[in-house]
């Protein structure tokens, strides 16, 4: 009973850990936010081929946060990202007013994916 109890306590109160897939086309602006998120401070970034992983810590919560690629070649892997994805972030450049219904494309086409049905999604509108 009691290591019961302890498992319990440590479910309520004790570390939790979050996957987080960060998605959106390319240039939106996930890599920026995902360092600004991790250490503060606006960070110079390249394009990124493939996907960065960083641990972001809030409270006794660890975020793990997979920023995938957005560029169109590499969308068609995203869906290797989501099986293990508790949450969904998706980054959308709010000044690219061309690319607005692309973005909106992408992220209904995600949401109909069967690995991310319970899981919470944030859009964020990035950039002005």
């Amino acid at each position: 009973m009691g290591l019961s109890l302890g498992r319990l306590w440590q479910m309520l109160y004790g570390p939790k850990e979050v996957n987080v897939i960060m998605l959106g086309l390319d240039a939106a602006g996930k890599t920026t936010i995902l360092y600004k998120l991790k250490i503060g401070e606006i960070v110079s970034t390249v394009p990124t081929i493939g996907f960065n992983v960083e641990n972001v810590h809030y409270g006794n919560i660890n975020f793990c946060v997979w920023d995938v690629g957005g560029q169109e070649k590499l969308r068609g892997l995203w869906r290797h990202y989501y099986k293990g994805g508790n949450a969904l972030i998706f980054v959308l450049d709010s000044a690219d007013h061309d690319r607005l219904p692309q973005a909106k494309e992408a992220l209904l086409s995600i949401l109909q994916e069967e690995e991310l049905r319970e899981a919470p999604v944030l859009v964020f509108g990035n950039k002005k």
